[in-house]
């Protein structure tokens, strides 16, 4: 039974979806020579740090998103995660022992919004979408009644250093985290047995129940995950933003999801990878910029993303029919 799994597993492994991955890096190249002719000013070492900085949380939370994509799921509730690990943040003072607070309560909490979710999805059949959408609105709720809908003020130092440290004046410290979770879900993904199973499961449920793969475990895990992702980019954007309030993180919901097809994950599941998600967060992100230093109007961000996600949808359906 073990050797039918890795076998059906291997063909739906993130190594058959090289031309998608070989698509995004084309789109992302593409972008750069057109940046390089419009805007050069981009190319600056500033400008390059700021946009590493902006690809940190956007970056992590896409690459949740895309987990929960696979199994043919959806996050909503992402953006309130991120706020929520926020508000977190910046509870337990300034102290430099908070950290030890801090982190096991944001990856807790986020980790308990996305069992939840996972369970209510696996258990109570209840769509992904209204699922995630009412989570979103219950902690968005509880959230704003703890805190009586009032900032926070400032974030913790190391919280600070998170969102928009460097290290050796260059690099920013985020964009090693970001690496190294990329890494981490992308070896996970090809490489562990349970993280080719998710491609089964995204792919064909029913066939993956009958060679003996536990299902509901593998699409609550993805949950979990996703919830988890979004709490450490709550606290990365905080640090970034050095302010803390119940909206951090508003927006984010759907440019994971944006950033995530972007990059080839199927919304249809079973396709896709973090890296992809990560390669996705990237485009959106020098888009942004460039919009910014061409001087237009800041709400054509929306109209870009609405046409990206239908060019990609698209793209990839046509794809599919191919094949």
């Amino acid at each position: 039974m073990m050797a039918n799994q890795t076998q059906i597993s291997s063909k739906l492994s993130p190594a058959g979806n090289i031309p998608a991955k070989l698509i995004v890096t084309g789109v992302v190249a593409g972008l750069l020579l057109i940046v390089a002719a419009l805007a050069p000013a981009m190319f600056t070492a500033r400008s390059i740090q700021n946009m590493l900085v902006q690809l940190g949380p956007l970056g992590v939370v896409a690459m949740g998103q895309a987990l929960v994509i696979l199994v043919r799921g959806l996050d909503l509730s992402v953006a309130t995660v991120m706020a929520t690990a926020a508000v977190i943040s910046a509870s337990f003072g300034s102290d430099p022992s908070a950290l030890l607070l801090v982190v096991p309560t944001v990856i807790v909490v986020s980790g308990g919004i996305g069992l939840i979710n996972g369970l209510l999805i696996t258990k109570r059949n209840i769509e992904p979408f209204l699922c995630t959408l009412a989570m979103l609105i219950v902690v968005q709720g509880i959230r704003s009644a703890m805190t009586r809908g009032a900032p926070l003020g400032e974030t913790p130092q190391f919280i600070r250093d998170l969102g928009r440290g460097m290290i050796l004046d260059f690099v920013p410290v985020n964009t090693v985290l970001l690496l190294g979770m990329g890494i981490a879900s992308a070896f996970v993904l090809q490489r562990v047995i349970a993280g080719r199973q998710v491609y089964l499961v995204g792919s064909n449920e029913q066939a993956a129940r009958l060679v003996g793969i536990k299902t509901d475990r593998i699409t609550i895990s993805c949950y979990v995950a996703s919830s988890m992702f979004a709490g450490i980019a709550g606290m990365v954007l905080a640090g970034y933003l050095n302010q803390v309030d119940n909206w951090v993180g508003k927006g984010y919901e759907l440019d994971s999801i944006v950033a995530a097809v972007l990059g080839g994950v199927a919304l249809t599941g079973g396709v896709g990878g973090t890296i992809g998600a990560l390669l996705g967060a990237a485009v959106l992100v020098l888009l942004s910029n460039f919009i910014l230093h061409l001087g237009i109007p800041i709400h054509f961000q929306m109209i870009m993303k609405g046409v990206v996600v239908i060019c990609a949808v698209a793209i990839y359906a046509r794809r599919k029919d191919t094949r």
